[in-house]
């Protein structure tokens, strides 16, 4: 069996995004009709059918979608064989893509992308934001090399390290009819019934939160929860309720003037920011050299 070339495979990955041939084909730049002959090309020499072409939509195969994966696997192995040929010349150079949860990109991001690019001017750098549960499984995947994160995080087949500890603080309202601050030390668990706002499940923001502050009573949380850091502030800012954000949110939030008021917590109420790659990525030191940018700009 011969080895599909490069060209097939990036044309089988046009089509996995764009899910239509001649969309697919100009993303390619090359006319549908040899985009399609591409990919008939790669099905003849697997010897697979992988996608169903019937009633003018494109629906994989089951084994379709496992070579989409591995192609993707495939594609970012090639991506590393150069950036190791170019790096023996200076680090960090090429293209790479990082995932970051929400709770942390608003925050690192923007003076971590203006280091990175005085430093290291030739790398590319690409960004996606989403949940921890999305870019772990997009990293897997190939769709990224390396993820930005909150631990501890229950993950397979990485390698991970730990930058720094984010603390959390209290927020409320600076008139809240929640929470009265007092000389006594802080006790989550005195708050009234339904006053504690959270993000929505599926955010690793709010189990951290929950277990760093070591609440005991689930009836202190309210029904309603948010979906994003900044709407959780929002609904501080009307007095819907009390929460907790992280320590690395505290100067976005007081240059906002929402009249929120910010108690700190004790030091062991924190989560721990982390890094993430595929084990045995060739790319290793490279990932560790921006570690220790997130590091200095954190410290």
């Amino acid at each position: 069996m011969s080895h599909p070339t490069i060209k097939q495979l990036k044309c089988l990955m046009a089509l996995d995004a764009y899910q239509h041939f001649g969309q697919a084909a100009i993303a390619c730049h090359i006319s549908q009709s040899a985009f399609s002959l591409a990919i008939k090309e790669l099905e003849n020499k697997l010897h697979v059918q992988l996608v169903d072409r019937t009633n003018k939509q494109i629906i994989f195969t089951d084994i379709g979608m496992d070579i989409v994966s591995q192609a993707r696997l495939c594609l970012s192995d090639l991506d590393t064989l150069i950036s190791l040929a170019m790096n023996t010349q200076q680090p960090l150079t090429g293209k790479l893509t990082l995932g970051v949860i929400p709770s942390i990109a608003p925050f690192l991001l923007p003076q971590f992308i203006q280091d990175v690019s005085q430093s290291y001017p030739k790398l590319k750098l690409y960004l996606r934001e989403d949940k921890t549960h999305i870019i772990h499984e997009q990293l897997l995947s190939g769709k990224l090399d390396l993820i930005l994160m909150a631990l501890p995080f229950d993950m397979k087949g990485v390698e991970q390290i730990h930058l720094f500890d984010d603390s959390f603080i209290f927020a409320y309202h600076q008139h809240s009819r929640w929470f009265q601050p007092s000389q006594q030390s802080f006790d989550i668990n005195a708050l009234p019934e339904e006053s504690l706002l959270l993000l929505d499940d599926g955010h690793c923001l709010r189990d951290h939160a929950l277990t760093a502050c070591k609440l005991h009573h689930t009836e202190k949380i309210n029904q309603f929860s948010a979906t994003s850091l900044e709407t959780l502030l929002q609904m501080v800012a009307c007095d819907l309720g009390v929460t907790f954000i992280p320590y690395m949110a505290k100067a976005s939030l007081q240059a906002k003037n929402l009249h929120i008021s910010l108690l700190d917590l004790p030091q062991n109420m924190n989560r721990s920011i982390g890094l993430a790659w595929r084990k045995g990525s060739a790319r290793e030191k490279e990932f560790r050299l921006l570690g220790d940018i997130l590091k200095s700009i954190a410290t």
